[in-house]
């Protein structure tokens, strides 16, 4: 192969070459764009147990009957979440046995009704670091987080609307507590966001109940591989609980899940192989006009090997170009996709408002921002394609090459 003659051929016919390059650069650049937006938006969806560093949420409902004589539990005061009433010790060992199960976390979620208002409580535990509702001291904007009994931190918006700042005192079901802190709650973490956070013992005294439980549990798993026999057993093991993991997120996303699983792949195949059609077409059709340059190039000793390699060396050269033209394109498009924002909905299981409550249309369903991104495996991907591209344009120009006799050529010059 001559490889300053297929430079030569290709400045020579630059309009040519920008055609074919275009032509794959755009089906590429299709093909990244769509690929990331997908990933991107499952990304999006699993934010809110990322945040939190967790694969598995699990929580007690409430569970009443029709024609039960049980009263209602007063609303007025401190209460449990309907969904989130207290999960057991011997809940706990089992959830802790479970195979694959990592790391385990729990919290206790409270709601207070009074003259004032609704707000919501979350009793932190501080065992696992990196885990559960404890992540919210990463988040802190002013101030520290509670070390002792007797402290707590407000979200920073609750705090405004109500006019309180660190430093002063805040009482909770009849008992003082010092503000040490605020927080913004990062986006995508509505699981963990709650007006107030203080240490688990303070929770559970203002709970006042005999037994000192927890009613959410964080568990990260060993790998993801685990997630469905997880989630199957502690079905199977515990009666009555609600296991929450970032699928149950997609399964409430309905439709738009489903069309970008069956339909990404679908539409960066049909765009790639639009390119590789217009790339073999344009290529083929210069094939015929270059006819009476490959019958002299025959005529003064060039084997039709010679040929055909001459022209993959062009196919492979412009298919290239167009890859990384095509790559680049495509992360110009994924990062302004970058800026859309998608509805996330929360499932009724973890949304920490009860339905009374005037925000809590708001906490069912989060707007997050996509994170659109291109891996190293989606670049090479979309190279390898660009080259299958052109050796597949350099498969059929060989076998029409091979095809034309330099007699017949030259007799129609």
């Amino acid at each position: 192969m001559d490889y300053r003659y297929v430079l030569k051929e290709l400045r020579h016919h630059h309009q040519r070459t920008l055609v074919n390059v275009l032509g794959i650069a755009v089906g590429i650049a299709l093909f990244v764009s769509i690929n990331a937006v997908s990933t991107a938006y499952r990304k999006a969806v699993s934010l809110p147990f990322k945040n939190l560093g967790a694969d598995l949420v699990v929580q007690r409902p409430e569970r009443r009957t029709m024609g039960s004589a049980q009263a209602p539990e007063s609303m007025r005061g401190i209460r449990l979440p309907f969904s989130n009433q207290l999960l057991s010790s011997e809940d706990l060992r089992k959830l802790a046995s479970i195979e694959g199960v990592g790391a385990m976390a729990s919290s206790l979620l409270l709601w207070e009704f009074d003259r004032g208002g609704f707000r919501t409580i979350m009793g932190v535990g501080l065992s696992q670091p990196s885990l559960g509702p404890v992540k919210v001291r990463e988040w802190l904007k002013e101030g520290r987080f509670p070390q002792q009994e007797g402290e707590l931190v407000l979200e920073k918006h609750y705090a405004k609307f109500h006019h309180t700042k660190r430093g002063d005192k805040m009482s909770i079901g009849g008992r003082d507590f010092i503000v040490v802190g605020l927080l913004e709650i990062k986006e995508g973490a509505q699981i963990a966001s709650a007006n107030i956070y203080l240490p688990l013992t303070d929770a559970q005294k203002l709970l006042r109940k005999e037994f000192k439980g927890v009613n959410v549990v964080y568990l990260r798993l060993k790998s993801p591989s685990f997630l469905s026999r997880a989630k199957t057993r502690i079905d199977r093991e515990l009666s009555g609980v609600s296991v929450t993991s970032s699928d149950s997120f997609l399964e409430l996303m309905g439709g738009v899940s489903k069309i970008l699983d069956q339909f990404s792949l679908l539409l960066s195949i049909i765009a790639l192989g639009g390119a590789i059609s217009l790339i073999i077409k344009t290529m083929l059709a210069n094939l015929i006009a270059r006819s009476s340059e490959i019958g002299i190039l025959k005529a003064v000793g060039w084997t039709g090997r010679d040929v055909q390699k001459q022209l993959m060396g062009e196919a492979l050269l412009q298919t290239l170009a167009g890859g990384v033209l095509g790559v680049i394109m495509g992360y110009g498009v994924s990062y302004l996709l970058g800026f859309a924002s998608i509805p996330v909905s929360m499932p009724w299981e973890i949304n920490l408002l009860p339905a009374l409550a005037r925000s809590a249309e708001g906490a069912a369903s989060a707007t997050v921002q996509l994170p659109v991104s291109i891996s190293l495996g989606l670049t090479i991907s979309a190279l390898a394609l660009a080259l299958f591209a052109g050796t597949l344009a350099s498969y059929f120009m060989g076998r029409r090459t091979s095809r034309m006799k330099p007699v017949d050529i030259l007799r129609r010059l």
